[in-house]
């Protein structure tokens, strides 16, 4: 049986010739950022073509932790296909949690080898898998297994890095292609270099190399420092990546996929009025407060403001008063008395 991958675009696998069109897009994972409440607002205003939820561990899901990161996983049939991320270093955790996982119905489960966080690297997940290969099959097995027993077609995936102190592909991407995997995602970037440097995405065209060398029908995404949709096209025109994966791009702007079919036709989409953009902020406030108000602090969705509030007049100073709001009405009564002053000018 296909996977959901197959579905998608398909690039020629020749990057001199790659046709723009054949390219899909995902969302990257982001804690505290594309949470439900967000990723609902995006597929109203702007569906990538593959949605990723945020890393959740899998060991709080195999345990009594399980009620309070349920919320992580909640989607609508309308974000589908949409992929869950898990990370963990213990085997039977993640056969565990990716047995309840895939029972959701998502369309595939990503295990993170690739987030720096000290807290995730010190239980021997995220990017400290890249230091130790016979975990990192271990645990892609488990995971395996985990959608064996759910008795689920659900596809199986990976998002790493180059490396982790220096640049590592020529051994880690073919050890992760042998373990036949949907796709892999690769940040163009080592764990080391965090996102201090520009990314390279020369490395994405030797990972597309490897893939093809090996004779693997993994399909590769790159991911790094991806601005836009038309940044993207380029990119995988260059390296001949299947897919491309845009992460901080998003924020405050949940229009960024909607002009993907006009993108991939060389058209420019149309801009967002700032009247539009703050109304959207505030529905998108009111989203957070009903779906994740009662395990959330209101204090995740300042982060977006800051994103939202930017590059025209009085934005700072109307950035400054919410950033003193404590839920969504406050910021609706803000956001409408600037907008009349606005008007009356």
């Amino acid at each position: 049986m296909k996977s959901f991958w197959d579905k998608l675009p398909k690039p020629a696998r020749n990057a001199l010739h790659n046709n723009a069109g054949g390219t899909f897009f995902c969302l990257a994972p982001m804690a505290d950022v594309t949470d439900a409440a967000f990723r609902r607002v995006i597929c109203k205003y702007g569906k990538p073509d593959v949605f990723w939820t945020e890393f959740v561990s899998a060991d709080g899901l195999a345990s009594k932790g399980r009620e309070a990161l349920k919320n992580s996983l909640i989607f609508q049939k309308k974000e589908k296909p949409i992929v869950a991320q898990l990370f963990s270093s213990n085997g039977d955790k993640m056969r565990q949690a990716s047995k309840y996982v895939a029972s959701l119905g998502v369309d595939g489960i990503d295990i993170n080898m690739g987030c720096p966080d000290r807290a995730v690297e010190k239980q021997g997940a995220g990017a400290a898998m890249m230091k130790d290969k016979e975990k990192a099959g271990m645990i892609i097995q488990a995971v395996k297994d985990g959608i064996k027993d759910s008795k689920k077609h659900v596809s199986i995936s990976v998002k790493t890095r180059i490396g982790y102190n220096k640049n590592q592909i020529e051994d880690w991407i073919p050890f992760l292609l042998s373990q036949n995997i949907d796709a892999l995602t690769v940040h163009a970037r080592t764990r080391k270099e965090m996102s201090l440097v520009p990314a390279n995405w020369d490395y994405i065209k030797r990972v597309v190399e490897i893939r093809n060398e090996m004779k693997s029908k993994t399909k590769i995404i790159g991911n790094g420092d991806v601005a836009d949709i038309e940044q993207g096209i380029k990119l995988a025109r260059e390296t001949g990546c299947d897919g491309i994966m845009i992460g901080r791009g998003i924020f405050g702007n949940p229009w960024l996929f909607s002009g993907l079919a006009s993108a991939k036709k060389g058209k420019k989409k149309k801009e967002v009025s700032i009247e539009e953009k703050l109304k959207v902020m505030v529905e998108h406030t009111k989203l957070f407060e009903k779906i994740l108000g009662k395990q959330r602090n209101f204090a995740v969705m300042k982060k977006h403001f800051k994103a939202y509030v930017s590059g025209f007049p009085k934005s700072k100073e109307l950035r400054v008063e919410l950033m003193e709001t404590k839920n969504a009405k406050e910021v609706e009564k803000i956001v409408k008395k600037f907008l009349n002053i606005k008007k009356e000018k």
